[in-house]
């Protein structure tokens, strides 16, 4: 495994396939929302608010907007809203021909880098979907909301185009995504080919825009074409993670107290494991 910067990568000539494309393509998101909601009513309230900013209804409208950014055509949606918290969607969608881009301020900003192109191909097992988990903390009145996000293609369609979209549209204080490519397909003349594009990191494919806003950290395994990277925002402002309350109501020590609980959760999010107070 490495920890490697990006690098500009150079387009693969187009492949000349025999049949269709075999490969799947698989980027995978984890984004999460931190906040402080001091009391247990404002963490309740704050569930409520999540549960109804990202209803079944709502999740649908995005994922059916990633299909549409991405190529493909939508055969099948299935929903539903969780009690007492919390949404899944599942769509199910087939490659056709890329229609509109997603618009220019969204996805393209400095030219994200160069997008997987092959040949024709019909599959009807690719799909995305959405499980979204709010929670809180029962005692040190941290919240979190975590939508885990699959959009998994095959054939020439790429869940690389979708990557800016779903950033700007979630806004997550801290991004973990994975991309994998598997499985092979051949080319006309017999030869496999277990990656039909070029790629390094995923954040060739994120906006320099986006880039400037958070800290980034890749983790690659470049022999089994896997791929991830960790984000988490650089800037922090107290009032960007309260809930119910503002700054100006908190006292100096429950200040300090409030920032270091935030930044502690949202340090362990980016590690992936508990860490010692501080």
């Amino acid at each position: 495994m490495e920890v490697k910067p990006i690098k500009k990568i150079k387009k693969l000539k187009k492949l000349k396939l025999y049949g269709f494309n075999n490969l799947t393509k698989s980027l995978s998101f984890n984004l999460y929302d931190v906040c402080y909601a001091k009391t247990t009513e404002h963490r309740n309230a704050y569930i409520d608010y999540i549960d109804e900013e990202y209803n079944a209804t709502r999740l649908t409208g995005i994922l059916t907007e990633v299909a549409r950014i991405i190529g493909a055509n939508v055969l099948n949606v299935a929903q539903q809203d969780y009690d007492p918290q919390g949404a899944s969607v599942a769509v199910l969608i087939s490659e056709e021909k890329v229609g509109e881009e997603c618009p220019p301020e969204i996805c393209d900003s400095e030219t994200p880098g160069p997008l997987p192109e092959t040949l024709l191909a019909h599959l009807d097992k690719s799909h995305i979907t959405v499980h979204t988990y709010p929670e809180s903390h029962p005692d040190r009145g941290v919240c979190t909301f975590r939508a885990d996000i699959d959009v998994s293609t095959c054939g020439r369609i790429s869940p690389l185009k979708a990557l800016n979209y779903l950033l700007h549209t979630f806004s997550p204080d801290i991004a973990i995504m994975d991309y994998r490519v598997r499985g092979f397909t051949r080319d006309i003349s017999g030869e496999k080919y277990f990656l039909d594009h070029k790629i390094n990191s995923i954040q060739n494919f994120i906006s320099k825009d986006t880039r400037e806003l958070y800290q980034l950290i890749d983790v690659n395994v470049y022999q089994e074409n896997i791929f991830n990277t960790k984000m988490t925002l650089k800037e922090f402002d107290l009032d960007n993670y309260l809930f119910g309350t503002g700054k100006k109501s908190l006292l100096p020590r429950e200040k300090k107290r409030v920032k270091q609980e935030i930044k502690r959760e949202m340090a362990e999010i980016f590690a992936g494991r508990n860490l010692p107070s501080f």
